[in-house]
């Protein structure tokens, strides 16, 4: 079934360029485009969208009032097109709590030329948004026959057809970036726990439910959300006001302490390492892998290295299979592994393609995550 877009942007070049994008994508249909969403509601009266490619600074109505009102009236996935300065990435960061799926980012000069360049990303992003399971917002009005949202065939139909888009081909796998685990037992001393995340769609909305709920007492965390470079930094900072932890964008050699979550740059991988009994991140460059930077995998692979059976992995929601690998060597090293439940995940492809490897020990939901973790704690 192919995936309906709708593309709202003020710019006529963005609209053009991504519409002519898209053109080539057998299971993607671009069936319309507004400079603003006055327009764009106008025209989804007539034709309602899989998925809104949305930009946030418009005349006559802003990208984030707009997206509440869709996430209010009909659950709608979006993928938020947004300028990679640093207003614009505090914005988006309003932009995701308030229910959108994914970032598009783009410059302030050089659109046409970026978005040809980011065209991979963008069309995953359009497909990871087309299998998002969505709510309305609390507060919202009681469902009717104008808000159906398509039945359940639809959906699987859609969601078969954005599988078939993906796959591309090989990709590169964590050992394009670090040696597999040795799983040498007796090498690891008896630790702390540490806690391993990785998230992708629908993760940012999840991981402040979870953050929001630990305590002060937790083990040292660190995390991998699948999110543009400069974003990351204005997500942590909004992670750590709504927390009692300590949470932090990941810089080079930071240690990983109870109480505190390092959250993985943008553009870059973290790897956990030990001194001794005590554990630090390394941020390094390196390839994509599993289509990622950061990639969970490469996490949680170093984590197997490092920690072993002190460690705890938490595979959450997202598109794909990244981590997966990953989550089968945690296990294998003695690891405690959990993945979140189908019910409360936006895309169930990671938590699922984990469980397909053999590398889950328990499956969790998000509403018994903290506690989950918090157990964990000294």
């Amino acid at each position: 079934m192919t995936i309906k877009v709708m593309i709202v942007d003020d710019s006529s070049v963005v609209r053009q360029v991504i519409q002519d994008l898209l053109e080539p994508c057998h299971d993607i249909s671009v069936i319309a485009t507004a400079p603003d969403p006055i327009f764009a509601m106008a025209k989804m009266r007539a034709n309602w969208p899989d998925v809104i490619v949305l930009d946030i600074e418009m005349p006559r109505m802003d990208g984030i009032t707009f997206l509440r009102q869709i996430m209010a009236i009909r659950p709608t996935p979006v993928v938020i097109c947004s300028s990679l300065a640093e207003r614009s990435a505090t914005v988006t960061m309003e932009a995701l709590a308030a229910g959108a799926v994914g970032i598009i980012t783009k410059p302030q000069l050089g659109i046409r030329d970026f978005l040809q360049d980011s065209s991979e990303d963008l069309i995953a992003a359009i497909r990871a948004a087309a299998q998002a399971r969505l709510r309305r917002t609390p507060n919202a009005p009681n469902s009717s026959a104008s808000l159906n949202f398509g039945n359940e065939a639809e959906r699987n139909a859609r969601h078969d057809s954005v599988a078939a888009g993906i796959a591309d081909g090989s990709r590169l796998t964590a050992d394009a970036v670090l040696d597999p685990p040795g799983y040498l037992d007796g090498l690891i001393p008896v630790t702390p726990k540490i806690v391993a995340i990785g998230a992708s769609t629908g993760g940012p909305q999840a991981l402040e439910k979870v953050l929001r709920d630990l305590q002060e007492a937790c083990p040292g965390i660190i995390i991998v959300q699948h999110m543009p470079e400069k974003f990351t930094l204005s997500f942590a900072k909004r992670l750590n006001a709504i927390s009692v932890i300590e949470v932090k964008e990941a810089e080079h050699y930071d240690l990983v302490l109870p109480g505190r979550a390092l959250v993985a740059p943008g553009g870059s991988h973290m790897m956990v390492k030990r001194d001794g009994v005590q554990y630090y991140v390394e941020v390094v460059n390196g390839p994509l892998v599993s289509r990622h930077k950061p990639s969970v995998d490469v996490l949680f692979r170093s984590v197997a290295k490092a920690a072993g059976k002190n460690a705890v992995g938490i595979i959450m929601t997202g598109m794909g299979d990244d981590g997966a690998r990953g989550m089968k060597e945690l296990r294998d090293a003695g690891a405690s592994t959990y993945a979140q439940d189908e019910n409360s995940c936006v895309v169930f492809g990671m938590p699922k393609e984990a469980l397909v490897q053999g590398g889950v020990s328990d499956v969790i939901s998000l509403e018994s995550m903290s506690s989950v973790i918090n157990q964990y704690g000294y």
